[in-house]
């Protein structure tokens, strides 16, 4: 009888042991996957993230959820997925603004921009555009960079510039073009750029620095007008629209964003390789490219290394932008 027993219980513990290798061994991914944008829907991260995320399901056979998780300048969203299981199945978009901006902005931020996260790969790089609400500008006459430089000058902190929240990339460019023009706007934070754009399209607010491709539809409609780019060369997508260097006689000004894919930092290499090499993939994909560029984004594949030289590079570029510009929110 005992050894019967020692038998059952061999056997049942070699056939828990095949059942964690198989575990182990089944390829990622075998379950749906979750990216984390976080940001409101119909803003640029939301809008590439799906791009992406349509190809990703076809080409690894199962769903891929777009979660929205906005916030506290896409703080909010970050922390959820810093405090994700760390096993490739949630992932992040995550942005300038919260890998480089909000680190030297916020003196509290409930993640670590450098060590909570691994990063995955770049997937597309974007300028921002300086919209102006035709309300505005019917009212004020304004048709150039050239003519809103000289109103803010005359008008100081009477130009109302929204944002897509305090510490954005939509708002920290802005605040480098105050500085280096000398022109004083009052900034308006809003939880998204879609909100932001549905006041700045009723002439609630005047301005925006906003990601190119949430606003290039309203500017190609002709219910924004489009002043300048903020990258240091024009964008395809709007190749009759000077860039600030250019029209404000700027030629330092260069502020250019990008979206790239994170995974919590303990996920296993194995695991963010696949990923990486999926998401080069897919964006090598003539459809993906195509349908980046018709809303304003580059595709910009990376490996793992180069993003996380570009996460390095630009912590110092972007903290010593918000440290000259003097902001800190509490």
């Amino acid at each position: 009888m005992k050894r019967l027993v020692r038998s059952l219980v061999q056997a049942s513990v070699v056939a828990g042991t095949l059942v964690s290798a198989l575990a182990v061994a089944a390829p990622f991914p075998d379950k749906p996957v979750r990216i984390i944008v976080p940001y409101l829907a119909g803003g640029s991260t939301d809008m590439v993230t799906r791009v992406v995320g349509d190809q990703l399901s076809l080409l690894w056979k199962q769903p891929v959820v777009v979660d929205n998780r906005s916030g506290a300048a896409g703080m909010v969203g970050t922390s959820v997925a810093a405090n994700s299981q760390a096993d490739g199945y949630t992932l992040l978009v995550g942005s300038v603004g919260e890998f480089a901006i909000n680190p030297a902005l916020y003196k509290k931020i409930a993640y670590n921009a450098e060590t909570d996260f691994s990063p995955v790969s770049l997937i597309a790089r974007v300028p921002n555009v300086l919209v102006i609400s035709p309300v505005f500008a019917e009212r004020t006459r304004i048709q150039t960079l050239a003519d809103l430089v000289a109103y803010a000058k005359a008008h100081p902190k009477s130009v109302n510039m929204a944002s897509a929240g305090a510490g954005t990339s939509t708002h920290l460019v802005g605040e480098l073009f105050q500085r280096m023009t000398k022109v004083e706007m009052s900034h308006i934070p809003y939880k998204g750029s879609s909100a932001a754009l549905a006041d700045l399209l009723g002439g609630s607010v005047d301005v925006m620095f906003d990601n190119l491709p949430s606003s290039l539809a309203f500017i190609r409609s002709g219910k924004l007008k489009a002043l300048a780019v903020t990258t240091a060369v024009r964008s395809p997508a709007l190749p009759d629209v000077p860039t600030i260097a250019a029209a404000a006689g700027l030629p330092d000004y260069d502020a250019g964003p990008w979206f790239g894919v994170l995974a919590p930092s303990k996920t296993p290499d194995s695991v963010t390789k696949k990923i990486n090499e999926d998401l080069v993939r897919v964006l090598q994909l003539p459809v993906v490219q195509a349908k980046m560029r018709e809303v304003g984004a580059e595709p910009s594949p990376t490996t793992r290394t180069e993003f996380a030289e570009i996460l390095k590079r630009d912590r110092v570029k972007w903290g010593d932008i918000v440290k000259a510009s003097g902001a800190t929110v509490d």
